[in-house]
């Protein structure tokens, strides 16, 4: 038996892509996974909402390099219906806007600058099993995750100056909130099915426990 390695994409929890004797396509190509098997996947959540909300204008359209997020996934397979698998979530969030207001004496524009930054970084890694008839396959288990969620930063900065003749009594300078560690125990359950032969879409809930500790933040003015 050959140990196949396949890139694949999925609606939630991801796409898979195996090889098993038994349930085959017309050319004779196999469907399902067996023993020794190897699939990738990605979320494809992020891209399903991007090119749903092209419909609306772009309203809530948040795929794009300055705010973006996803979950890889990876599994081998210990027979047809065990798999183990592993996972990371990762997270990034940019942005930055101007805002104008009139000067001291109001004859000119001044800008204030707000930037913002985040980040989460999650892995995780369990054990998944699998029942169903033909292409069509229920999928559920359990996994241990672990990670660091960064609270958003954010940056000011002002052309406006503070002074005799403008006594702004206090403003915003950063706002660094403490990061998150989190540790959890999650159950998922979901459907799979092989639209084609090594290549499957599926969709998955989770639900599990988890415990969050928040780290000291910090404020400047001035």
């Amino acid at each position: 038996m050959k140990k196949k390695v396949l890139f694949v994409a999925a609606l939630f929890i991801g796409a898979t892509a195996f090889a098993q004797d038994g349930l085959t396509s017309k050319k004779g190509e196999a469907f399902l996974p067996e023993a020794g098997d190897f699939a990738l996947g990605f979320d494809g959540a992020p891209f399903v909402n991007y090119f749903g909300n092209l419909a609306n204008g772009t309203s809530g359209n948040s795929l794009s390099f300055n705010n973006m997020y996803n979950t890889f996934y990876g599994k081998m397979f210990k027979d047809e219906n065990t798999a183990y698998r592993g996972m990371v979530r990762i997270g990034m969030s940019s942005s930055s806007s101007d805002a104008y207001s009139g000067g001291t004496n109001g004859d000119s524009l001044l800008t204030t600058t707000k930037t913002s930054n985040g980040f989460t970084f999650i892995v995780g890694a369990g054990l998944e099993k699998r029942r169903g008839a033909g292409r069509l396959q229920g999928v559920y288990g359990a996994q241990l995750m672990f990670g660091m969620i960064g609270a958003t930063s954010t940056t000011m900065e002002y052309e406006e100056v503070i002074d005799a003749t403008n006594p702004i009594v206090s403003r915003l300078l950063e706002n660094n909130p403490g990061s998150t560690m989190t540790f959890g125990l999650n159950g998922f359950a979901g459907v799979e099915y092989f639209i084609l032969p090594k290549f499957s879409l599926g969709a998955e809930v989770n639900w599990g426990l988890g415990y969050n500790s928040t780290g000291e933040g910090e404020v400047i003015t001035e």
